[in-house]
């Protein structure tokens, strides 16, 4: 799917992947005493932007990245509507590198790995590394399921755990509070960019 497919579904209302706010695990995980140290972010296939709202209300500077243009534009309306600083790119993911290369202390993942072609997935993950500084960290909210198709397609948790192997895993466990549609297939996961990275 590209630009254009994606712009059409915000056009006609079917961007289900929408909760129209941050995604409660990611709530939870700032307000937590685990919760990351404020620093660059940068939210990839950010949508709407709430993800990226969120981490900016905690301090974070965040650069929120989607190639739909009515997403972006509604992103930068809420932004200015709530006085916070986020700024918004519309732009493929891809296309980040290299002017963004080791820019970014965090990667913030929510609804853009599984709704990307399953074989691009290990591009994904090579643009996370290149992204990242050494030792910043790639936060996720992953949808795991068997389902035939997509999008989302589906995943499972120790293909995860192999398709970041070059992270060291800090955590990946089931989200306790996903939206009621969600549970039981929301993973939750925290990878560390190894510090001797290039």
């Amino acid at each position: 799917m590209n630009a254009q497919s994606w712009e059409a579904r915000y056009q006609e209302g079917t961007d289900r992947w929408d909760l129209g706010q941050a995604a409660p695990p990611f709530v939870r995980l700032l307000a937590s005493p685990d919760a990351p140290k404020p620093g660059r972010a940068v939210v990839l296939g950010c949508g709407r932007g709430y993800e990226a709202l969120l981490f900016a209300c905690h301090g974070f500077q965040v650069l929120g990245v989607d190639f739909a243009p009515s997403a972006i534009t509604e992103a930068r309306t809420q932004a200015s509507r709530q006085g916070l600083a986020a700024e918004f790119l519309e732009r493929d993911i891809f296309q980040l590198i290299p002017e963004y290369q080791s820019s970014f202390d965090y990667v913030v993942e929510h609804t853009c790995f599984c709704a990307i072609d399953p074989s691009q997935r290990s591009q994904y993950v090579a643009l996370a590394q290149a992204l990242l500084k050494p030792g910043g960290e790639l936060l996720g909210l992953f949808i795991t399921h068997d389902r035939p198709g997509g999008p989302p397609f589906g995943t499972a948790p120790q293909q995860l755990r192999e398709y970041f192997s070059t992270f060291d895993l800090i955590s990946l466990e089931p989200a306790p509070d996903s939206i009621p549609e969600r549970q039981g297939e929301e993973y939750s996961g925290r990878f560390r960019q190894r510090r001797n990275f290039t």
